[in-house]
């Protein structure tokens, strides 16, 4: 009979073992803040909220961090307030640093405010934090799965974290590999997944024990475009098959867009905007008139030359990008390619188009959202490491 490996080489068996079980120590650790019942064997359906509840509320939140190194403090939540309805996808967009994961944290009780309320499903989080764990999920933005382990494994050990008997567990295991299109891979180590394969696990993880609402943190960060449209596919279904509420934090313009029914801008820890997509790009009245400069071109020359077309307004430069609003900009469009060229300004690109929610947050912040993303108040990973 064939020795097993394991015998043949001790000490390389015995340091798996002691990896497996820092893991399931790590992760029973995780997913406990989260569990139905904090943890114990016995399995409890999630609380559910009140039809008339909102299933999210934040109020007047503000948070602070140390700036380390003698610097004063930072504020990463000014304020910041916003509510969201149940069954709905919400986000919250902005640039890396505007205070995203850190809203997320102190509503699924990882953090907690200075002042102001944040309720989930009608519970205060900082009143009653063990209630609040019951109803919801919470997918990080760095990973919680063992690479060593199977996605099978992965999952079926976090429904039993949550106090799921193993046979419920299996079959929640089994469902959630299907839907995620991972059931061929279900029995492959996680480490042999591809960024985006490992991304919808953790997702699934998240999902196991039914939440009523489900924090997705950034969760296509890292991913190449063709999966980041796969788990936004996934993401809408999941979305209407589990009739859940879910938190979306995103620093994607098009995420945003496409996922949230109804979105918050925040800027500097502050809602600076909120509504439905569609409603915040039509409150913006009239066509983006776009501009690319060739490199030679000065932008303070270029603005100059356009002040003086007739019909456009809110002029704007970002390096060799020079942006204006117009009632009607197909026909504003030839009179500012005159101007330009009777300034001796070269272009490199011209084009009009709808408003968009870059319009949208240029609007209400005074920069676009790349110059923001340049420029934050606190930078998406000292905020991850503060939270």
């Amino acid at each position: 009979m064939l020795e097993h490996p394991s015998h043949l080489n001790p000490e390389a068996s015995r340091t798996r073992e002691l990896r497996q079980q820092h893991f399931k120590a790590h992760l029973s650790l995780s997913l406990r803040m989260f569990s139905p019942n904090g943890g114990s064997s016995q399995h409890k359906e999630p609380l559910m909220a009140q039809p008339h509840l909102q299933a999210l509320v934040a109020e007047d939140l503000i948070k602070t961090y140390p700036g380390g190194r003698g610097k004063p403090q930072v504020r990463a939540l000014d304020g910041l307030s916003f509510t969201a309805e149940a069954g709905t996808i919400f986000g919250l967009l902005g640039p890396n640093g505007a205070g995203k994961s850190t809203t997320a944290k102190i509503l699924s009780t990882l953090s907690r405010a200075d002042s102001g309320t944040a309720l989930v499903a009608g519970v205060d989080v900082a009143r009653h934090p063990d209630r609040v764990r019951r109803t919801i999920g919470f997918v990080a933005q760095k990973p919680v799965s063992d690479p060593t382990a199977t996605g099978r494994e992965n999952l079926v050990l976090a429904g039993r974290l949550q106090g799921m008997p193993a046979r419920d567990a299996r079959v929640r295991a089994s469902d959630l590999l299907d839907r995620f299109s991972l059931t061929d891979a279900s029995d492959r180590l996680v480490k042999t997944y591809s960024g985006g394969m490992a991304r919808k696990l953790d997702v699934a993880i998240g999902l196991m024990h039914r939440p009523q609402v489900l924090f997705l943190d950034e969760p296509t960060t890292g991913l190449d475009p063709e999966a980041r449209s796969e788990m936004w596919a996934e993401l809408e279904a999941m979305a209407r098959i589990e009739q859940m509420t879910v938190l979306l934090t995103t620093h994607y313009l098009d995420e945003a867009d496409r996922l949230a029914n109804r979105l918050a801008i925040v800027d500097h820890g502050r809602v600076v905007a909120h509504g439905t997509p569609n409603e915040l790009k039509d409150g913006l009245r009239g066509d983006s008139v776009i501009v690319e400069l060739a490199p030679d071109a000065r932008p303070e020359s270029a603005l100059s030359a356009m002040a003086n077309v007739a019909g456009l307004r809110e002029l704007t430069a970002d390096g060799r990008t020079v942006r204006a609003r117009a009632d009607a900009g197909r026909s504003a469009l030839p009179r500012v390619l005159a101007a330009l060229e009777d300034a001796a300004l070269q272009v490199a690109s011209a084009t009009v188009a709808r408003p968009s929610l870059d319009d949208v947050y240029l609007q209400h912040t005074g920069r676009t959202f790349a110059a923001g993303q340049k420029s934050p108040i606190l930078s998406s990973e000292s905020e991850e490491n503060a939270a």
